[in-house]
């Protein structure tokens, strides 16, 4: 990333992961990405955080701190390309909406995140009574992260649509410090309002106090891909590409102080 049009922090966030069939994932995406996987598995993420200091570089005022919670999933272009493609994401700070122009699905609403002794509540409704949650966590001791651990969290970009086009964002940041998190309580509606039933299995938790001069690039159409088939589809197989064990854990810049990712 040359030059970023945005900087921010991301506290006390929270990633809730539950897993499904690729094709279930697959069929809620748009043409031109691919469901990634890992050992085989989709997943889709609801992650709850505080976003802090928003501001164009260079900048001495910053938007105050507001909470945002998206609904994710991880998929690969036709450039075989591994990013973020967003189902929803709720935010309390309008300001944030103007980021519809190039397809990111903010919803506003009343959002909050809280803290009662050792638990982190994260509760939010979007506006008109749609969608909500409820998640009550306890953040527990930090972890060195394994393969699956970095592929949940790690990501260099994130995918939009917008008027049939895709897009593309990259973001820069340091590593996420994880930590391990036990789950009290998680109500939802936000998955089922995606188009998701309920999991099958039980979700996997991370917490992580957070990264801070977090760096977003500018978002550009995404350029087309090479050796492209006649029908438009990816350029070899149409079969979602999968990562498990230790060949996933370099390709995301790991956890050895390469900055690059994404929320």
């Amino acid at each position: 990333m040359h030059t970023p049009v945005l900087r921010a922090g991301w506290l006390t966030q929270t990633f809730v992961h539950w897993a499904y069939s690729p094709g279930r994932v697959q069929r809620l995406l748009p043409a031109g990405l691919v469901v990634d996987t890992f050992d085989g598995t989709a997943w889709v993420g609801l992650t709850a955080f505080v976003m802090a200091g928003v501001r164009p570089p260079g900048s001495p005022v910053a938007l105050p701190s507001f909470a945002e919670t998206n609904l994710r999933t991880y998929v690969r272009d036709r450039d075989g390309r591994d990013g973020l493609w967003f189902l929803s994401i709720e935010v309390a700070c309008p300001v944030m909406l103007a980021a519809r122009a190039v397809g990111v699905p903010y919803r506003l609403g009343r959002l909050d995140v809280s803290r009662h002794g050792d638990t982190l509540v994260y509760t939010g409704v979007r506006r008109g009574g749609g969608p909500r949650y409820h998640l009550a966590v306890r953040p527990g001791t930090p972890i060195r992260p394994g393969p699956r651990d970095v592929w949940l969290t790690s990501r260099w970009r994130a995918y939009t649509r917008r008027l049939g086009t895709l897009w593309e964002t990259p973001v820069e940041h340091a590593p996420w410090p994880l930590r391990a998190a036990r789950l009290d309580r998680v109500e939802e509606t936000v998955t089922r309002a995606a188009g998701l039933p309920p999991s099958d299995t039980e979700p996997t938790v991370h917490f992580s106090d957070g990264v801070r001069n977090v760096r977003l690039g500018v978002s550009r159409p995404l350029r087309p891909a090479r050796g492209r088939d006649a029908d438009g589809g990816p350029p070899a197989s149409r079969t979602p590409r999968s990562h498990g064990g230790h060949g996933s854990y370099g390709g995301y810049g790991g956890y050895g102080g390469h900055e690059g990712g994404s929320r």
